[in-house]
């Protein structure tokens, strides 16, 4: 508080007297609780405004005060379990205002810094605790691991797979194409003879199928199983008739 007591073993705020009493540093029983409320009474008739924060603050000190004087006084009294339960009471009540109290001061130190923002600890995350069971042995432990183990797929080893090179139906034709225009006829068998498969040979008669559909050669047998033979289109040049 901003008003100074002047007492006959202290001089200062109420506050501070709060705290070297509690602290030991001042024997309350020397200390006139009604030269405070007097001192007090007397500042607030001088005083113009007054605030509620400085009304709550005086009352939560002086009754924290007037407890611990009542009970260093009399230290034998008994109370019955209503006025225990009431004294209990206004002890918490202190405790909580002391505690918003202190927090008040320093978000208000906070404040004074003219800060925007305010950073939130980083979270550390949850950490995985492992309580076994207390007749949980190690051999158990050995159990359940080589359980989970066996639930596990083992790696499988894949047979080795050699993938040949099968020739595009579009390199075929163009490779017939070409054989046909250094030649006018050619055989199937001289054109598939670089086959290494059936899947080749097949590939090259599709391409010869082709060729014949775009006109570009004709296919010619004289019976079946026979040689199959090849002869380029020749495309007739047309005259101008001028």
């Amino acid at each position: 508080m901003a008003y100074h007591f002047r007492l006959d073993r202290f001089e200062g705020p109420l506050d501070l007297l709060l705290s070297l009493i509690e602290r030991e540093k001042l024997d309350i029983t020397t200390v006139s609780l009604a030269q405070v409320a007097d001192q007090y009474l007397e500042y607030l008739s001088h005083e113009e405004e007054v605030t509620l924060e400085n009304l709550s603050s005086f009352l939560a000190v002086a009754s924290r005060l007037l407890l611990i004087k009542s009970r260093a006084l009399l230290p034998i009294l008994s109370f019955t379990e209503e006025e225990e339960e009431a004294v209990d009471d206004l002890e918490w009540r202190l405790r909580q205002y002391k505690l918003f109290r202190d927090a008040a001061l320093r978000l208000g130190g906070m404040f004074s810094l003219h800060t925007g923002a305010f950073i939130r600890e980083s979270f550390p995350g949850s950490q995985v605790v492992f309580y076994p069971p207390k007749d949980f042995s190690p051999d158990d432990l050995v159990k359940h691991f080589r359980s989970v183990l066996g639930e596990i797929p083992m790696h499988e080893e894949l047979p080795e797979k050699i993938i040949e090179q099968v020739i595009s139906l579009e390199e075929r034709i163009f490779h017939l194409q070409s054989h046909l225009t250094e030649r006018i006829e050619a055989s199937f068998s001289e054109f598939s003879g670089s086959a290494k498969n059936k899947v080749d040979v097949i590939i090259s008669f599709l391409a010869l199928l082709e060729l014949v559909k775009q006109r570009f050669l004709v296919a010619e047998q004289s019976g079946f199983w026979s040689e199959i033979r090849l002869k380029r289109i020749e495309t007739e040049s047309v005259s101008d008739p001028s």
